[in-house]
């Protein structure tokens, strides 16, 4: 029965590893793939650290299951935004999962036709 508990742990290490690497590279968008591999390694992580009393790491992946589900509920949700409602705010550092694309326009400089 051990061996079940650290496969669960390398299982979910390979996931929430495998995940970061897709989005990191550019290989994929940090959508519902992403989410969804975060939610399956955390619960792995549970198991496995729950088993081994590792507290802390059980608390830690608790939050990262919690931040993955709602993740999850809101693209399935759908969300969308409505008149009057500010655009989010993309923060450096951080995957685009918008889909926007950004325009630039050059504008002349002063003087110059």
């Amino acid at each position: 029965m051990e061996l079940l508990w650290e496969v669960a742990g390398w299982g979910g290490a390979v996931a929430i590893l495998s995940a970061f690497l897709a989005v990191s590279m550019g290989w994929i968008k940090a959508g519902k793939g992403f989410q969804a591999a975060n939610l399956v390694g955390a619960c792995a992580f549970i198991v496995n650290g729950a088993f081994h009393g590792a507290w802390p790491s059980v608390v830690t992946n608790v939050a990262w299951f919690l931040i993955s589900a709602v993740a999850l509920f809101r693209m399935r949700a759908g969300r969308k935004s409505t008149v009057g409602e500010a655009a989010p705010a993309q923060l450096p550092g951080v995957p685009d999962t918008t889909g926007q694309l950004a325009v630039v326009e050059r504008t002349p400089a002063a003087g110059c036709a």
